[in-house]
């Protein structure tokens, strides 16, 4: 054996201990179901996915499966890959409720079909494992409240978690379109961001991997990289949450994301150097 084939085995190897920790008691069914058409790729996702990327340093199993049910509910199309996603976060410690909570989440992200169709592959993965718990948590929903109650807890959260930048985006749409200002702060901010089962820093984390996903909302995703810093996370953890996006959405959705962490970065350097 040549040391490349010692190289490639030991990187096979890592990569599948590695798919144990999450594909539970049948890691294996990621070989298996493409032995019989391209066998390569069945290495490479091991070799590539989970050697490389799972292997990194800088966030946990727990965020990394978070990350995956959040970008693969935000496609929409991938419901295989989602079902082994839900099941490796049950495996890694994520709560069936914190699963409904991150599909519940890209509702505002993706569109109510994405997250009803998660939530549907969520059901399935939760009646094979009546084990992992309840998936219904506590509830937020407050059925005398009034549009202006919701609107000034959305409000007050969208300053708490972007200061100055969310009230300039939601003034922004005064001259064109303010009811849709006002369904931001009230429905996304006021309803589903002010839900107890996910602490900010996990909605923030996994918008940043919803929105690097879908790519097609730089603008958006620049903020929630800012909102996600402001409310603890970490740039490491923002560079490889979108990393981890290349093998789900793609190298160009990465690349695209790691753009917009790059202006983020530039841009917060600055302030602190002019507050200085």
């Amino acid at each position: 054996m040549t040391d490349t084939d010692s190289s490639s085995t030991s990187r096979f190897d890592r990569g599948f201990a590695m798919l144990a920790q999450i594909g539970g008691s049948d890691p294996r069914r990621v070989l298996d179901s493409m032995a019989d058409i391209a066998p390569d790729l069945a290495r490479l996702t091991i070799e590539f996915g989970y050697a490389d990327i799972y292997g990194r340093p800088g966030l946990t199993l727990r965020q990394r499966q978070i990350a995956n049910v959040a970008s693969l509910t935000a496609l929409g199309y991938a419901a295989p890959q989602l079902r082994f996603h839900i099941d490796g976060a049950l495996e890694v410690g994520v709560s069936p409720a914190e699963i409904v909570e991150v599909i519940m989440h890209m509702s505002v992200y993706a569109g109510f079909p994405a997250a009803l169709n998660g939530l549907a592959v969520a059901k399935a993965a939760f009646a094979d494992r009546p084990e992992a718990g309840n998936p219904v948590g506590e509830s937020a929903v407050r059925p005398n409240e009034s549009a202006q109650e919701r609107y000034e807890r959305g409000s007050g959260l969208i300053e708490r978690i972007f200061g100055e930048r969310g009230t300039r985006s939601i003034a922004s749409l005064d001259g064109i379109a303010p009811d849709l200002g006002r369904y931001i702060a009230e429905f996304a901010y006021g309803d589903v961001w002010s839900r107890p089962g996910l602490d900010l820093q996990t909605r923030e984390f996994a918008t940043v991997a919803a929105l690097t996903t879908l790519g097609t909302a730089a603008a958006e995703l620049r903020i929630h990289l800012h909102g996600f810093l402001q409310v603890g996370g970490t740039r490491q953890e923002a560079v490889e949450v979108i990393i981890q996006m290349a093998g789900y959405a793609g190298f160009p959705a990465a690349l695209n994301g790691m753009a917009a962490a790059r202006d983020v970065f530039s841009e917060r350097d600055a302030a602190e150097r002019s507050d200085s």
